[in-house]
């Protein structure tokens, strides 16, 4: 039976370089960390697990992206 991943998905969690994070993904071998300021990384659990702890916190909002606008088409010249 395998055992079961140190962090469950959607666990807010701290690393001592990256900051907060929310867990995307946690195997047995690989931790995938959403960061509020630098996007995903993944990282090879075994050596990675000293530096992670989970943290007491609510997620924060997600943040919309902003749609560009279209740029009106120039004036056709007369």
């Amino acid at each position: 039976m395998a055992a079961k991943p140190p962090f469950a998905k959607g666990a807010q969690v701290e690393h001592s370089k990256f900051g907060p994070g929310q867990v995307v993904e946690c195997t047995d071998q690989h931790i995938t960390i959403k960061f509020d300021d630098l996007g995903e990384k993944k990282f090879v659990l075994e050596i990675a697990l000293p530096m992670i702890r989970k943290i007491d916190r609510q997620p924060p909002a997600e943040k919309k992206r902003a749609s560009k606008k279209k740029a009106a088409a120039p004036a056709a010249a007369e």
